[in-house]
């Protein structure tokens, strides 16, 4: 048997469910217990994610982004270099 969602591609295809990022957030920045940790439904380990991170910030609008353009355009079309990268 293969991975849980393949590897061949194709339409509908997922990416693999990423376990070592689930386990750093966690194991790591929830600080659960493993056994917490493997009990819980992917709901419950979001729900507490959620709740210690807050909500994941949805991608700006083209209406927002275009506002902030005009608040804040560049005036050469040339992003400034970083302090001591060149």
């Amino acid at each position: 048997m293969g991975p849980p969602f393949g590897d061949e591609g194709g339409v509908g295809q997922r990416d693999p469910f990423s376990w070592g990022d689930a386990m750093k957030a966690g194991l790591g920045a929830l600080r659960l217990a493993p056994h917490v940790f493997w009990a819980m439904t992917p709901r419950e380990f979001d729900a507490a994610l959620k709740g210690a991170f807050g909500d994941v910030a949805s991608p700006l609008s083209r209406r927002d982004l275009a506002a902030l353009m005009g608040a804040y355009p560049d005036t050469d079309g040339v992003m400034p270099a970083k302090a001591g990268i060149q």
